[in-house]
């Protein structure tokens, strides 16, 4: 096994799922027909939770099997597109050359040419931008995003218990994300060079989002 039980574990948590549903190895062949293979990661995401229908109804668009077969611009690609903004002005995807590795980087764009690292691996990919996404489908969540300073900042970092990954470069933002119970988060986004911090978070039940606001609903403050 490739991805940690863990991450599939803090899925059911945040999105509030008791099963998970996956691809058929009909569609998993389909994908591999077009790209010629796929890494072994992103196969056991498929397989294990890929077709989960909490995981569809966030911001972005996650590209699936049923995407390849009706997008043809998406088999056209110089990457195998794992995420779109919902207003396509950024995407996340795999090299095609990387596509026999395990575990490979992905990397993110902003106009399908110039190409950026968004994830050392696959399955760190897949973590931080399934996290990230809970945030916007959150039965309770923070009304606004939040600028900071970077005191503030560091108060997040001294209060809350920090994921170990992220996601560089998407939408041009670097995003870190935090916790301080099983179903609750808050996504920091900041620049290069550490320039600005926005926030926001939320939570899948009444008394993790509480739990999280105790914490910091001191901090911040409303764009």
């Amino acid at each position: 096994m490739i991805i940690e039980k863990s991450f599939f574990e803090r899925l059911k948590r945040i999105y509030s799922v008791e099963e998970f549903c996956g691809y058929t190895d009909e569609d998993i062949d389909y994908i591999k027909g077009l790209f010629g293979n796929i890494p072994k990661a992103l196969e056991e995401y498929y397989r294990k939770a890929g077709r989960t229908e909490a995981f569809q109804r966030v911001q972005d668009t996650w590209l699936l099997p049923e995407h390849f077969k009706k997008w043809k611009w998406t088999q056209k690609s110089d990457h195998m597109i794992l995420l779109n903004e919902n207003q396509g002005v950024c995407r996340a995807g795999i090299k095609r050359e990387d596509l026999t590795l395990d575990n490979p980087p992905v990397y993110a764009t902003s106009d399908d040419e110039n190409w950026v690292l968004c994830a050392d691996t696959v399955s760190e990919f897949l973590s931080a931008a399934l996290a990230y996404e809970a945030v916007f489908a959150f039965e309770f969540c923070s009304d606004d995003i939040y600028e900071l300073t970077g005191e503030e900042f560091s108060l997040i970092e001294s209060r809350l218990e920090k994921y170990p990954f992220e996601m560089k470069n998407w939408i041009d933002v670097n995003i870190k994300l935090y916790y301080n119970d099983s179903d609750n988060l808050l996504a920091v986004l900041y620049g290069n060079d550490n320039d600005y911090f926005q926030m926001f978070y939320g939570a899948s039940s009444q008394q993790g989002y509480e739990k999280l606001f105790d914490s910091i609903g001191d901090i911040g403050d409303e764009m």
